[in-house]
């Protein structure tokens, strides 16, 4: 597959703005910086961040097994994807596919650069239905959305699935992975290599714990990071973020605790819920939040609301008829939960 077949025509001649950091990049040194139009007064942050956020991207690497050429950051990884719709996908012209229910900025970001989606739902077990998607797509269809494990039904989807999508789609596909540090499947990341058109996002929001520093990371071959860099605006990610990110990335036993406690209590709440009578389901989970379906979704989420619980009602999402979304939370929010759910 040629890849800069499928780019937009102005994307394949566009020029990156060259900032000045791009041009020096050796902050560090003794040479005088009067070249940014900076305050030149030390704050720790007055002067600007490394464009390629090169420091976090080593780490990143060493820790995923890629190369640093692999991996763009944005702000948050709703940037990633809208730098994808961007570079491939023409306004007004072109199609991405999407399998609800899943992520909703998916259709946002789609309506925001002007292009078409279409959707396939996925079956009843929350598994994309192949052929069908395969016969969905036409020449204009370049990007193919997977959230796996999904959200918000919580499940991964079957890998041998997934390596026929990738096969058989003739644009770019991008499997969302903003959950997979609490699932026990693959990271698609190892497999970038054996994959042009494959893309792979994921996120320090939620395993990391670091959602308030909006950090989004995308994986893919050098070739796409190298077009999305040329896309991307000169300084997208702060210093203060990358700051954080590497405090974070360098506590990797931290966040491995902080994810065996999710995934412990993640069991004992799927345990507690399915004994409430109101709670016909809970399916099973490979994210950090269950969803469950329940006998009256809106009525469930406003008397949840009233005593102080706020969770996700998902009963408008399709499939999702009645069903509510918990998060994991710590030990003294589950019990509280389900105190609650109890009293209802």
């Amino acid at each position: 597959m040629n890849i800069e077949n499928l780019l937009r025509d102005n994307i394949k001649i566009i020029k990156a703005y060259s900032s000045a950091r791009d041009e020096y990049k050796d902050a560090s040194s003794d040479m005088v910086f009067i070249d940014a139009n900076e305050n030149p007064f030390q704050t720790n942050v007055n002067r600007y961040p490394d464009p390629q956020q090169s420091k976090v991207k080593s780490k990143l690497a060493d820790i995923k097994g890629v190369k640093p050429s692999q991996i763009l950051l944005g702000n948050g990884s709703d940037e990633v994807l809208d730098l994808l719709f961007r570079a491939f996908c023409e306004p007004n012209q072109d199609n991405v596919i999407t399998l609800p229910p899943t992520y909703g900025m998916y259709s946002v970001l789609a309506d925001l650069n002007a292009v078409e989606v279409k959707t396939v739902l996925l079956d009843e077990n929350f598994e994309p239905e192949v052929e069908e998607i395969l016969v969905t797509q036409n020449n204009n269809s370049k990007i193919l959305l997977l959230c796996s494990p999904n959200n918000p039904t919580a499940n991964s989807f079957n890998a041998n699935k997934l390596e026929e999508l990738i096969n058989g789609f003739k644009g770019i596909v991008v499997i969302d992975e903003a959950y997979i540090d609490f699932s026990n499947q693959e990271s698609w990341v190892n497999r970038l290599d054996h994959f042009p058109n494959l893309v792979v996002t994921q996120t320090l929001s939620k395993a990391y714990g670091l959602a308030g520093i909006r950090l989004g990371v995308c994986y893919a071959s050098g070739f796409i990071i190298s077009i999305l860099n040329k896309i991307k605006p000169p300084y997208n990610v702060n210093q203060l973020t990358q700051n954080k990110a590497l405090e974070r990335l360098n506590d990797l036993d931290g966040v491995k605790k902080e994810v065996s406690s999710i995934l412990e209590q993640r069991s004992l709440l799927a345990k507690e819920l399915s004994q409430i009578p109101f709670i016909k389901e809970v399916y099973p989970s490979d994210a950090n939040f269950l969803l469950a379906k329940v006998d009256d979704a809106n009525q469930r989420y406003s008397q949840l609301i009233k005593r102080g619980i706020v969770v996700r009602n998902r009963t408008n999402q399709l499939l999702c008829d009645n069903c509510l979304r918990f998060t994991i939370g710590t030990e003294e929010e589950n019990k509280l939960l389900v105190k609650i759910l109890n009293q209802l």
